[in-house]
């Protein structure tokens, strides 16, 4: 059974950092590119951060580029997403989201999806 399982999440300072990890029971997790996505209540989930098979391709949003950086490990099958100065804007649910075609950064082409992890960050 393909799983993904997020971890790290929490209340954070504007300012500070997180780390959000993504576990993925994969028989081949280098087969999988893999996307971050978060979402606040009412609003539909928005594109975070994707990254390649081999994580020679990375692409961020607008929201996150220059704070964040989405990083792979195959031998260990597992995402990280960090994002430095953290915004009270950043708080939501974050998911990680796998497929097997190149990065995109449109929720509706992943297949697998985490249950999410909340970011909540305090002014």
């Amino acid at each position: 059974q393909v799983q993904l399982v997020e971890s790290g999440g929490g209340l954070v300072q504007a300012g500070g950092s997180l780390r959000l990890g993504c576990t993925a029971s994969f028989p081949i997790f280098s087969h999988y590119s893999l996307g971050w996505f978060r979402q606040t209540p009412g609003l539909e989930r928005e594109f975070v951060a994707t990254i390649s098979w081999w994580g020679d391709t990375t692409d961020y949003a607008d929201s996150v580029k220059g704070r964040a950086t989405i990083s792979r490990d195959n031998a260990k099958n597992t995402v990280l997403l960090q994002i430095d100065s953290l915004k009270p804007e950043d708080s939501a649910v974050y998911y990680c989201a796998a497929r097997t075609a190149g990065p995109s950064h449109s929720s509706r082409d992943y297949t697998y999806w985490g249950q999410g992890t909340q970011v909540t960050v305090s002014s």
